[in-house]
């Protein structure tokens, strides 16, 4: 699986490498999209990034964890 927090973007794959590229296109395609559609201030505002001299500069990551959990399924 990969996730990124500054774009709420994640994707999966049955590799490592297959993750990779899947999100190496979703960015693509999530940039195109906003660019395209006139959103782009809007769009990574509202994802936390702040424009400073013309530049966007992403959130930053306080804190990073991974929570396991069970759930239970049904037997039949």
């Amino acid at each position: 699986m990969a996730y990124s927090p500054a774009l709420d973007i994640s994707t999966v794959g049955d590799s490592f490498e297959e993750a990779k590229d899947r999100f190496d296109q979703a960015v693509k395609l999530f940039f195109e999209e906003i660019i395209e559609a006139g959103t782009i201030d809007q769009v990574l505002s509202d994802l936390g990034w702040q424009r400073i001299n013309k530049k966007y500069q992403p959130p930053v990551v306080v804190a990073n964890q991974t929570q396991n959990f069970c759930f239970p399924t049904p037997i039949n």
